[in-house]
């Protein structure tokens, strides 16, 4: 059979995992701080006795799009957003340090700084404190500022969100959805990087797009699935010829 069922089989199989990451994109095209993700595939020869005239799409990978979300102001004490490149660390279900864009916390049943998912927002020390029914404001260096209510006077800084800005080709999201560091260790605090207060990045989903490559990526699919039917085809034509020949 001609090699040709090999392009059409792994290609068939790259706009699939296509298909299923443009899925993945809309289903967090309203989620805070969202990184949409991209698919990577090369052609590589076919080996074999005869010429290396076919070639198969492998992947390369599935990278991120690090561009920025659109940033609404909510007015919420505890929302923020990175101003620029960067991420807030926050400690993930297994005890290590993970980074997210998306900065919508609230403070947990143990008093700690969290996001909605229940995970510690980290300090230069650990998970942030705050105090029992505090007023808690968060300033654009990521100072966490806490004060009892009807006493602003007794404002103190309570802890500071640990923000990093790691090269983005260092980084790996992992099934959790944090970003985390190839090497797993811990990116270093940048003093650099700023947050807005109140106020959230969105996602970087454009969701039009993610629907127009969809539905492109599934014509192509179609497309591939006839290569292979026109494949078969062939090599039964060619072996009805060789019966009749011989």
């Amino acid at each position: 059979m001609d090699r040709v069922i090999y392009t059409a089989m792994s290609g068939a199989k790259q706009l699939m995992r296509r298909q299923e990451l443009h899925a993945q994109n809309l289903a967090n095209a309203s989620t805070p701080g969202y990184r949409q993700m991209q698919a990577a595939a090369e052609a590589v020869a076919v080996d074999g006795t005869g010429l290396a005239t076919r070639k198969f799409a492998a992947e390369k990978g599935v990278g991120s799009d690090f561009s920025p979300g659109p940033v609404a102001n909510t007015g919420r004490p505890l929302d923020v957003s990175i101003a620029g490149p960067g991420f807030i660390a926050v400690q993930g279900r297994d005890g290590n340090e993970g980074y997210t864009r998306a900065g919508h916390f609230e403070v947990g049943p143990d008093g700690n700084l969290v996001t909605p998912a229940g995970l510690p927002v980290l300090g230069d020390g650990g998970p942030i404190a705050i105090p029992p029914d505090s007023r808690v404001e968060i300033a654009d260096d990521g100072s966490v500022a806490a004060a009892p209510r009807g006493d602003p006077k007794a404002t103190a800084i309570v802890g500071k969100l640990k923000l990093v800005n790691p090269e983005p080709a260092t980084l790996v999201r992992s099934d959790d959805g944090l970003f985390r560091t190839k090497d797993g260790a811990p990116a270093a605090a940048d003093e650099k990087v700023r947050v807005t207060p109140a106020s959230l990045e969105g996602s970087n989903v454009n969701a039009i797009e993610a629907m127009v490559g969809m539905i492109g990526a599934a014509r192509q699919f179609e497309l591939q699935m006839k290569m292979l039917e026109n494949a078969q085809a062939n090599d039964r034509a060619a072996s009805q010829l060789l019966s009749v020949s011989a």
